[in-house]
């Protein structure tokens, strides 16, 4: 609970732009909705948080594709809705098949991206086709279920133009971030593990935003390669400062390190304006007199810095590398792995399940159940039980935001205007929230769902408490069918999530020992760290599932005890092949092994000289963790 609450706070590169775009979108399609009186406006609002990530390129394309696909989507509902809106048993049965339809490529292709924005749209369609009392009136309703993706599309595409920030500035950003704190921890080596859960993060999204930003073509392609350099550089640069300040025999003179610290804020004061240093001078040491693990791990550090924006020439390789498979729309086990069309068949059970009893219940007041089990139903049972908190308790706090916003704000505003300013500043917070890390996101999303429910109701100022309540009760309930689905059909634990993402982690370092070149090394470094946060955020998620689902304690223990050996076996293998170290050649082939699951006898033990300390650091920290592993087979 601590550490969600220190997330609430934690400001991130681009968390208070996407919070303050995202409040002004809300309020410019609340305008736009109550103006041309298109139905259900508060659904329309919170389209918004779907459709806009912190860079204005992504939000662009999510918007622009949204469009597309539901233009898509709709028209063929609109066939449907011809054939069998007056005819309940099929019209019953053609929601199920489409939704069904829809969920499995939402888990199985590439529309998983958009899977929250499809299934949204999808559950108003849908329940305006159940509705309405004919075919015309259906097509019709059909129709303004466009809008209800259109308004928020185009709004959303102006203010990511007009004001959103480019993905090189983000990039710029996160680098500057990175080297500030690797500063902080050289001045006070007690916070390196600030450090290491940063390296966790990995590299994806500024390698992401870096291919945004070239596609935009808004930079030189010089300042581009320029920067995805300084990112490399930056992979080196934190690992080399954790591994010199987590230990004190490692330490650096006190003098060197305050050196080394203003080096860096220099360089991301550089970042920060919108350039990138070159030339930079590297402060020197007396390497002689140095810990020999220190010496490594300064010696990268010193050579990161120095080449810190100017990329290496392109290595001519020896034998061309393959080409990578291409990907298709679908992914690779589609028609293979069961569990898409578990996820598919279980979320759209509890869809009609919540229809036929707000149906049979004649209570269409709750209607929100229905979207809200699109919104909320999750690939395994873990995942489902942490948002569950999360949507209920940010849930019931929008609530009690939009119910006080009713009762003692809106009666005395009569204009749109001041409507808009309701909904800026109730969304602005939930936004804030939702923008912050995905351990709290889920928390924003629901605030808001509820926070526009209440405040935006129809064409005009929100009045009917009843419309509330009524609104949040299905939110809940809606919530509660999903658990109880997800609980007792077909329940995924994410026990085959950590096996899969500890043997990532271990394949990339094995990667890190071929020949390749300096950049794809590090890179490789950044994506093994990321594998490992994947893993412990598994974990921890482990404890949310049921005594009959969740692994075995001691299971857990292991798997936590492997996540620690890689991590700590990591840092010492990039330094050493940044050093350009000659490690023995069956380091790399006992990685793999333990990557593969296979167990062998342990490998003799290797005499090191003197001045191989590194090697016998990674040599050590290997050892231990195919110990640990074959524990864990045991």
């Amino acid at each position: 609970m601590t550490e969600r609450l220190r997330l609430l706070f934690v400001d991130a590169p681009g968390r208070l732009d996407l919070a303050v775009r995202l409040a002004l979108i809300c309020a410019l399609v609340t305008l736009l909705a109550q103006t041309y009186e298109t139905p259900d406006p508060a659904l329309t609002a919170y389209l918004a948080f779907f459709l806009n990530r912190p860079d204005r390129a992504t939000s662009v394309l999510l918007s622009v594709a949204m469009t597309l696909v539901v233009t898509i989507v709709l028209g063929l509902t609109v066939l449907v809705a011809q054939a069998v809106v007056n005819d309940p048993p099929a019209r019953v049965a053609s929601m199920a098949a489409i939704s069904f339809a829809l969920l499995f490529l939402v888990s199985a292709s590439k529309l998983r991206p958009v899977a929250g924005s499809i299934a949204l749209i999808m559950a108003f369609a849908l329940d305006e086709l159940g509705a309405v009392p004919g075919g015309e009136l259906a097509t019709r309703g059909v129709l303004y279920a466009w809008l209800f993706v259109g308004i928020p599309a185009g709004v959303s595409i102006a203010v990511n133009l007009l004001v959103g920030p480019s993905p090189r500035k983000l990039v710029q950003q996160t680098l500057a971030e990175r080297l500030r704190l690797a500063g902080r921890v050289l001045r006070e080596p007690q916070r390196w593990p600030e450090l290491a859960s940063a390296r966790r993060e990995g590299d994806e999204e500024v390698a992401s935003r870096l291919k945004l930003a070239s596609a935009e073509r808004t930079s030189p392609m010089a300042d581009i390669a320029a920067l995805r350099q300084a990112a490399d550089a930056t992979i080196a640069a934190m690992a080399a400062v954790q591994h010199l300040a987590c230990r004190p025999a490692t330490l650096l003179p006190a003098p060197l390190r305050e050196a080394l610290a203003r080096t860096l804020d220099d360089m991301a004061d550089i970042l920060a304006r919108g350039g990138y240093p070159v030339d930079v001078e590297a402060p020197a040491a007396p390497e002689a007199s140095l810990h020999p693990l220190a010496r490594a791990a300064f010696a990268t550090l010193r050579g990161a810095v120095a080449r810190f924006a100017e990329p290496a020439p392109p290595a001519i390789p020896a034998v061309p590398a393959p080409a990578p498979p291409a990907s298709g729309f679908l992914a690779r086990d589609a028609f293979t792995n069961p569990e898409h069309v578990h996820f598919a068949l279980k979320t759209t059970a509890a869809a009609m399940a919540c229809y036929i009893a707000y149906s049979l219940l004649d209570w269409p007041g709750i209607h929100t159940c229905l979207i809200t089990c699109y919104i909320v139903s999750l690939g395994t049972l873990a995942d489902s039980v942490e948002k569950l908190v999360l949507r209920i308790g940010g849930c019931l706090i929008g609530a009690a935001l939009g119910v006080s916003a009713m009762v003692f704000v809106v009666p005395s505003f009569t204009s749109i205007e001041a409507l808009m300013g309701i909904v800026f500043v109730g969304t602005l917070v939930a936004a804030w929230i939702a923008a912050g890390s995905p351990r709290i996101a889920y928390a924003g999303f629901q605030m808001a769902f509820a926070f526009l429910l209440c405040v935006v109701q129809g064409t005009g100022p929100a009045f009917d408490l009843t419309i509330a309540r009524d609104r949040i009760i299905g939110i809940l309930f809606g919530n509660a069918v999903v658990y109880v689905v997800s609980a007792h059909c077909w329940p995924v634990s994410v026990a085959g999530r950590v096996e899969a993402n500890l043997a990532a982690a271990l394949r990339h370092l094995a990667g890190m020992l071929r020949p390749e070149p300096e950049s794809t090394r590090r890179r490789l470094a950044a994506e093994a760290q990321a594998a490992l946060d994947a893993m412990a955020n598994d974990l921890d998620l482990a404890r949310y599932e049921p005594a009959a689902v969740r692994p075995a304690a001691g299971w857990l223990d292991h798997h936590r005890a492997m996540a620690a050996g890689v991590d700590a076996l990591g840092t010492p293998l990039l330094l050493a092949t940044e050093t350009g170290s000659s490690l023995p050649d069956d380091i790399g082939r006992r990685i793999e092994r333990l990557a593969n699951g296979e167990v062998g006898a342990e490998a003799p033990a290797t005499a090191f000289a003197d001045g191989d300390a590194l090697h016998a650091l990674v040599d050590e920290r290997l050892r231990a963790l195919e110990r640990e592993v074959s524990h864990a087979a045991a």
